[in-house]
Parts: structure tokens; sequence; C-alpha cells
């Protein structure tokens, strides 16, 4: 059982018998979690990296935020949408940008602006 209350130099001792190396990453300037749908960011971030028994842990604490990425069509996309809509790279990459990757809605779109 721990005492109520335990000093950071009476902590760091136990942890270094247990085994646990904990330090500060220092200079982190953005931390991002990529999930299928969003992004969670936390600038600033303050990290502790954690080492016990062979596994790493992070820590990670500040204020974050949700952004939703970009869409980044692949080069197939764009060269089939291309091909079918008879437009150029940049039309092509905007229309599937626009529609969210929905090559048929893209070509659509742009057919229907010729």
């Amino acid at each position: 059982m721990l005492p109520r209350r335990i000093d950071r130099r009476q902590m760091e001792r136990m942890m270094r018998q247990m085994g646990v190396k904990a330090q500060e990453i220092g200079g982190v300037q953005e931390v991002v979690i990529k999930l299928a749908d969003k992004e969670i960011v936390i600038p600033n971030a303050q990290v502790t990296l954690t080492e016990m028994a062979g596994q790493r842990s992070y820590q990670i604490s500040g204020q974050e935020f949700e952004r939703k990425p970009e869409l980044q069509p692949s080069e197939d996309d764009i060269k089939l949408v291309m091909e079918q809509a008879g437009v150029e790279r940049e039309a092509a990459v905007q229309a599937l940008k626009e529609t969210g990757g929905d090559i048929a809605e893209a070509i659509l779109r742009l057919k229907e602006k010729s």
C-alpha cells in the first residue's frame, strides 16, 4: 500500500526499483491521432515516454481539437476520371475531392459542366 503523499523523488526511486523508466520528450510540436474518419490533433503537447519490461508507452496531455483529413485521391482514380470526363488533372482531382472520392459522381459532375 502506498502512503497518501509521495514526493517526486520517492516516486522516481520506486519506479527505478521496479524497472520503470520515464522521461519527458521535449520539443513536441504536434501529436496527431489518425482515425478512419477524423484526426485528433494536440498542438504543443506534453509527452512522457515510459518504458517498462521492454514496452514503451506514451502519455500525451494538452488541448486537442478534431479535424477531417483532406482526401487524397489515388493516381488510378485521377487517371480514370481524366479519361472518362475528358478533363485535365487539376479538374479531376478537384472533382474527386468535392465528391469525397466518388468516381462516378465526379465524372458525372465534370460531364455536366462540359
